[in-house]
């Protein structure tokens, strides 16, 4: 009785997962079949889960846009360079707070959780990134997100679930603290520090506020501010080619947006399953003590 009972729970909760992943994954799969649909399925609204007229205009066009493609490459370039300070900034910072060598860790780790509550608000940190010097420059879209105190407390849990006699040994044998982070505490914890990476650079890949206020320059757009552009000015012209007016798009702005993210959706999907092995043991080991 009770295992038949458990197997009930066990359908019900398949069940109401697997709606939860087909609700998430049905936008997309709408997305991909706009993208991948001719112009005049589009304007007739007849695309659902499937392509109707399959063609790849919509990514011929995206691919003769220059524009698109630069900011893409920018948009990598911008992710992997935050990335990689943001983890580097967010270990050397933790791993301190871990010793108790360190006076006053409580109180550096209250401050650093009152930041998560409280800020100065937009302006006063544009005005401050236009007093460095830091518009229009790739440092604007980098430095002000570069530790997030929630990815450094987590960072900090799982640093101190590591033996204190690792330290206390490499002490002994003359290394300094530099050296056991390098080459003891860092190896160590691979988990987690691939999956704070995850977080970062989806956070900045997805990011695009930041840029609307500091950059102007076209060379330094992200793929999510050009996406936004598209699809803002892509808006109104829809309206008049379903009327029937002539347009000098060759391919309708429905399927140009799409078609854009999901090329901006490509490289997040391409680097998640190289991470994903790591994923769940390093969430775990952050957010739990032992």
């Amino acid at each position: 009785m009770r295992t038949g009972k458990s197997r009930v729970e066990s359908v019900l909760i398949a069940a109401v997962l697997a709606f939860a992943a087909a609700l998430c994954l049905l936008p997309i799969v709408h997305e991909i079949a706009l993208s991948l649909s001719s112009n005049e399925a589009v304007v007739a609204r007849e695309v659902g889960l499937l392509p109707v007229e399959p063609t790849l205009e919509s990514y011929r066009q995206i691919m003769r846009d220059g524009t698109v493609m630069r900011a893409l490459g920018f948009s990598v370039y911008l992710t992997v360079l935050f990335t990689g300070i943001a983890m580097l900034l967010t270990t050397i910072c933790a791993y301190p707070l871990t010793r108790p060598e360190l006076r006053g860790r409580r109180g550096i780790m209250t401050f650093i959780v009152i930041t998560m509550y409280f800020s100065g608000g937009i302006l006063p940190l544009y005005i401050l990134i236009k007093t460095l010097g830091m518009l229009n420059t790739e440092w604007s879209l980098i430095l002000p997100l570069a530790v997030s105190p929630f990815n450094l407390i987590i960072m900090r849990t799982s640093l101190s679930t590591l033996p204190d006699a690792l330290t206390e040994s490499a002490l002994i044998d003359g290394a300094s603290y530099f050296q056991i982070l390098r080459k003891i505490i860092v190896p160590l914890s691979l988990p987690i520090i691939a999956t704070l990476s995850l977080f970062y650079a989806v956070g900045r890949w997805n990011t695009f506020q930041d840029a609307v206020f500091y950059i102007t320059k076209q060379a330094l757009w992200t793929i999510q501010l050009k996406l936004s552009y598209i699809v803002l000015n892509n808006t109104q012209p829809e309206v008049f080619i379903a009327e029937g007016a002539e347009s000098r798009l060759s391919i309708v702005p429905a399927a140009l947006n799409a078609a854009t993210v999901m090329i901006a959706t490509l490289p997040i999907l391409v680097a998640y399953p190289w991470l994903q092995r790591y994923f769940i043991k390093g969430a775990m080991i952050g957010s739990v003590k032992e």
